[in-house]
């Protein structure tokens, strides 16, 4: 039950910390409500009407949201990479070092291609 204690507690704390903001924040939250706190947040832009059905995104969005999978995928292979890199040694510098040439290659060819840049 030791090893589990610190467990408990954060969860603990997490509860509540939880119950704590949903009950403060009607009583500290503004009183005056106006349009324009009401409404959904849009960053600012006025919200466009969408077609019945959603309308099509265009594929800029898909591969932008690939992209970011595979660069994010390339973190959680360094994670465990570099928690056991005294064990591997010279192998695993060298295994990591063409994981690391490999996406940057990739980086390089999707940046001459301006897949970077949003329109």
């Amino acid at each position: 039950m030791n090893v589990y204690t610190p467990i408990l507690v954060l969860g603990l704390l997490a509860f509540g910390f939880a119950v704590f903001s949903a009950v403060i924040a009607p009583i500290t939250g503004p009183k005056r409500y106006n349009r324009a706190k009401v409404d959904a947040y849009e960053c600012g832009i006025e919200p466009t009407l969408q077609p019945i059905g959603g309308g099509r995104f265009p594929v800029k969005y898909y591969l932008t949201a690939m992209l970011f999978i595979v660069f994010d995928i390339e973190i959680v292979f360094l994670y465990p990479w570099a928690v056991a890199f005294d064990r591997m040694a010279v192998f695993g510098l060298i295994e990591m070092v063409l994981f690391i040439v490999t996406v940057l290659v990739v980086y390089a060819y999707v940046w001459r291609r301006r897949g970077l840049e949003w329109d």
